[in-house]
Parts: C-alpha cells; sequence; structure tokens
C-alpha cells in the first residue's frame, strides 16, 4: 500500500526478483513511478479498505507493507492486513517512533523512518565502536561498521581476527560485497563489517588500535 518513492521501489524490487506484486495507492497518477515496465497490478483506493485489498489480492497474498505517508493509515492497514485476512508477513512505515515501538509489540514489524534515519547518521559520526550496526535480541553479540584502520592496511584479515579476537563478516570493497578469507588483505577505502561479543568490546577496539604486532 503506497505508490510513492519507497513503494514504487519496493515494487519493482520484488518483481525483479520475480514475485506477483500489487500495488494500492489513492491518487492513479502515483502509479506513474512504476513504469512501462511493471507486470503487476494497480488498485486504485484506499488500502485500509476490505474490498480494495481484496480486489488487490489480499487473501492470496503471502505479506503486505504499508508504506503510504500516513501513520495512521498504514497501522490500520497493516492490522487488517494481519487480523483480519491472516497475512503473517507484515511490515508498516511509521514516522512517530513512539508508535511504532507499540505496534512491534503487538507484532507489527514496523520501520520508523525518521528514528532509523537518524540512527544511521549517529552512527556514522560517533567514534567507532560506541554504536553498533545491528546488536542481537539478547545483547550479547554486535556487528559495528569500521573504516579500515591505517595500521593495518596491508595486513591479512586471517592476522586482523587472531590479534583483535573479533571476526570479519565481509568488507565492502569498490561498491561489493568481500567475504573475508586467508589470502584477503584489507587495503585502504575498505569497510570491514565486525562481529563480536557486546562484553569484548572494549579489548577489540585497543588491539585495533594497538595495530599489528611485529614478529
Amino acid at each position: 500500500m503506497g505508490c510513492g518513492r519507497v513503494g514504487s521501489v519496493l515494487a519493482k524490487s520484488f518483481e525483479d526478483r520475480n514475485h506477483t506484486v500489487s500495488v494500492i495507492d489513492s491518487n492513479p497518477d502515483a502509479f506513474r513511478r512504476l513504469g512501462p515496465g511493471f507486470n503487476g497490478t494497480k488498485v486504485t483506493g484506499y488500502g485500509f479498505d476490505r474490498s480494495v485489498m481484496i480486489q488487490a489480492g489480499i487473501e492470496r497474498a503471502d505479506a503486505f507493507a504499508a508504506v503510504s505517508s500516513g501513520d495512521n493509515s498504514n497501522i490500520i492497514a497493516a492490522r487488517v492486513a494481519r487480523e483480519n485476512f491472516g497475512v503473517q508477513t507484515v511490515v508498516a512505515r511509521i514516522y512517530d517512533p513512539g508508535r511504532a515501538e507499540v505496534y512491534q509489540r503487538l507484532g507489527i514489524t514496523t520501520v520508523a523512518t525518521v528514528k532509523w534515519t537518524a540512527d544511521q547518521v549517529l552512527r556514522r559520526m560517533l567514534p567507532a565502536g560506541t554504536e553498533p550496526d545491528f546488536r542481537d535480541p539478547s545483547g550479547t553479540i554486535r556487528i559495528d561498521q569500521l573504516a579500515a584502520p591505517q595500521k593495518w592496511i596491508g595486513s591479512r584479515t586471517i592476522d586482523f581476527q587472531e590479534h583483535t579476537g573479533c571476526r570479519i563478516a565481509w568488507l565492502d570493497r569498490l561498491g561489493e560485497g568481500v567475504l573475508s578469507s586467508r589470502e584477503i588483505v584489507i587495503q585502504e577505502g575498505d569497510t570491514l563489517h565486525l562481529v563480536m561479543r557486546e562484553d569484548t568490546v572494549t579489548s577489540v577496539y585497543a588491539h585495533i588500535e594497538e595495530g599489528p604486532v611485529e614478529e
């Protein structure tokens, strides 16, 4: 539901992955964002209206995303999809972080746009290790994003891992993800995605700052 910038990109992305897609929007002009190559269903109407949802195929849907510009509309539509039509995978975009947390507890996956954007900016501005990119629900494991430290450029990733006690899940290099291996050497411009235990963060970053040990 919602054929704005987010909804149109989502719809085309799903179709590119060979999924069948229906898009609902109250403004028929919004469907222009889908382009002439879109082969999915376009339904004009309010996405929380049961008859409109049925027309769009909600009864055979595996997932539903409510990404219109209105929190209330997204919340109502998400609840109707889940509670009336039994769709298990439901995601709603919510601008109000307080509301997002409430509906998250009700079992509706929410994306709090403002909070998410602020968190992403915050993580990139704070010193390395201050805030992780991801923390598992138990608070035990975290993933940190770190620009390749100058001291470690030219070192093998296996040596970095053995010295610091963390794991490199993958590297971003020249716009592509690269899996770590014994032969991979850290290069200038790389971004490292580090997996570590929460209780080892101080030690990990101390060893990173220390740099490779000379043999």
